[in-house]
C-alpha cells in the first residue's frame, strides 16, 4: 500500500519536533548571517558508467556554484552550498554504503542515485533517516512506489517511458515483428516490460525475448537466435556500455532490423564508439529536447565551457533536481530536512528540463518523452510524446 507523501511528511516533521531535533550541524549557522548546506550526489564515478556518472556530478555541481554566486537566502540567511560526491559504482551493495556516509556527513538533502538498480536500496536508508532525495535519473516505478515520503524524481519513470516507446515502435517504425532484450537491471526489465505492454497494445507481435547482464559486452550467440526470426525491431532495455557492443554486432551479423533504446543509450559516447553501426538507432529522453526548453541552450553553452565537453546525458536533469531542493528549503525557511522536506512536493519550477512539478508519489506531472535517432553522427529529434499531445518535431 502506497502511503502519501504529505502526510507521512506532517508525522515525520513532528516526530522529530517532539524528538527535541535541533538544527544539524551542517546547517547551523557558520556565523548570525551565514548557513552551511550540504548537498550529497552519489553516482557512478568508475566503471563502464563513469562517464555518465560524471556528467551527473557536473550537473550537480554547476547548480550549486550558480546559488553561491546569486546569494541564496534561507530563512532571513545567506546559504552556501557544498557538494559532498561519492562513487556507488553502480552496485547495488555499494550503493547503501555510500547512502550511510552521506547520511553520517550530515547532508541536508541528496541528489541521485544515477541507476534505478542503486536509487532503490540507497532510497531506505534516506527514508529511515529522512533526508529527501530528488533523483536525476531513476525510472524504475518502484523507486516512487514503495511509500517513501523522502524520494522524488525530476524524470518521468519507465512506465511513461516504455509507454511512448511502444507505441512509436508500433505506429511510427511500423514495426511488425520485434525482439526485446534487457539487462536484468531494475532499470532495464521495467522499462523493457512495459515497452512490451505498449508495443503489443498497438498491434506489434514480439517474436523473441532475451535477457544478458549490465556486465556483457559479446552478444553474437544470443542475436544470431534472433536473426533467424527476422523481427523488424529490436529494443535493448539497458546502458550503452552495452548498447554499443550490441549494435555494432548486430550490424556485423549483416541484420537491417531497427535499434532501439531508452534513455540509457541516448549518449554521445555511443555515437563515438558505435561509429557508422549506430546510424539510424533510436533512444529516448524525457522531456522535450533541450533546444526547446528557453534555458536550455545558455545551459548546454554553459556545460561546454565549463567542463570541455558536451552533456552526456543526465546533466540539465540534475540541475533541476538542486534547485528545486533549494526552493523547497526557501518556502520552508530552513535547510533542515524535516523542515524542507514537506515543501519539495508543493514546489513548481521552471526549469532547464521542463515545467517541474510532482504527483503524490513524488513523480513529475505530465512527463513528455521525446525520441530521438541518429542520422551523421549526430542525434536528432524525431518526436515528442506523452504528457501534451504529440508534437512532430
Amino acid at each position: 500500500m502506497l502511503i502519501n507523501k504529505f502526510p507521512l511528511a506532517v508525522v515525520l516533521c513532528v516526530a522529530f519536533v517532539g524528538c527535541g531535533k535541533t538544527e544539524s550541524p551542517s546547517s547551523q549557522a557558520a556565523n548570525s548571517d551565514e548557513i552551511t548546506v550540504k548537498i550529497g550526489a552519489a553516482g557512478p564515478l568508475t566503471g563502464p558508467q563513469a562517464h555518465i556518472g560524471k556528467d551527473n556530478e557536473n550537473g550537480t555541481r554547476m547548480a550549486i556554484d550558480d546559488a553561491n554566486a546569486r546569494g541564496v537566502m534561507i530563512g532571513g540567511k545567506k546559504a552556501h552550498f557544498e557538494l559532498l560526491s561519492e562513487d556507488d559504482q553502480t552496485d547495488p551493495k555499494t550503493a547503501t554504503i555510500v547512502a550511510q556516509k552521506l547520511v553520517d556527513d550530515k547532508v541536508n538533502g541528496v541528489i541521485g542515485h544515477l541507476n534505478s538498480g542503486t536509487s532503490i536500496p540507497a532510497s531506505a536508508i534516506y527514508f529511515k533517516n529522512g533526508i529527501p532525495q530528488i533523483s536525476p535519473s531513476a525510472t524504475a516505478v518502484k523507486f516512487t512506489a514503495q511509500g517513501y515520503n523522502t524520494a522524488f524524481r525530476v524524470m518521468t519513470n519507465d512506465a511513461q517511458q516504455g509507454k511512448a516507446l511502444g507505441e512509436f515502435a508500433a505506429k511510427v517504425v511500423k514495426a511488425k515483428k520485434i525482439a526485446v532484450i534487457d539487462d536484468r537491471t531494475a532499470y532495464g526489465q521495467g522499462l523493457a516490460d512495459e515497452f512490451v505492454k505498449s508495443a503489443e497494445a498497438n498491434g506489434a507481435q514480439i517474436i523473441a525475448r532475451e535477457y544478458t547482464t549490465d556486465h556483457s559486452v559479446d552478444f553474437t550467440a544470443v542475436l544470431t537466435s534472433i536473426k533467424g526470426k527476422q523481427p523488424d525491431l529490436l529494443f535493448f532495455g539497458g546502458m550503452d556500455p552495452q548498447g554499443v557492443p550490441m549494435v555494432k554486432q548486430l550490424r556485423a551479423l549483416d541484420m537491417k532490423t531497427q535499434f532501439m533504446m531508452g534513455d540509457g543509450g541516448y549518449t554521445p559516447k555511443l555515437i563515438e564508439l558505435a561509429g557508422g553501426a549506430a546510424e539510424g538507432t533510436y533512444a529516448s529522453l524525457p522531456g522535450v529536447p533541450l533546444d526547446s526548453m528557453p534555458s536550455g541552450r545558455d545551459f548546454a553553452k554553459r556545460y561546454e565551457e565549463r567542463f570541455h565537453q558536451p552533456i552526456q546525458l543526465y546533466a540539465p536533469y540534475c540541475y533541476d533536481a538542486v534547485n528545486v531542493m533549494i526552493a523547497a528549503m526557501q518556502k520552508a525557511g530552513s535547510a533542515e530536512p524535516a523542515k524542507y522536506l514537506p515543501e519539495i512536493g508543493k514546489v513548481e519550477l521552471n526549469g532547464v528540463t521542463a515545467k517541474i512539478a510532482f504527483d503524490e508519489k513524488g513523480d513529475i506531472k505530465g512527463g513528455a518523452v521525446t525520441v530521438y535517432q541518429v542520422h551523421k553522427d549526430q542525434w536528432h529529434a524525431v518526436q515528442t510524446m506523452g504528457g501534451e499531445p504529440a508534437a512532430k518535431l
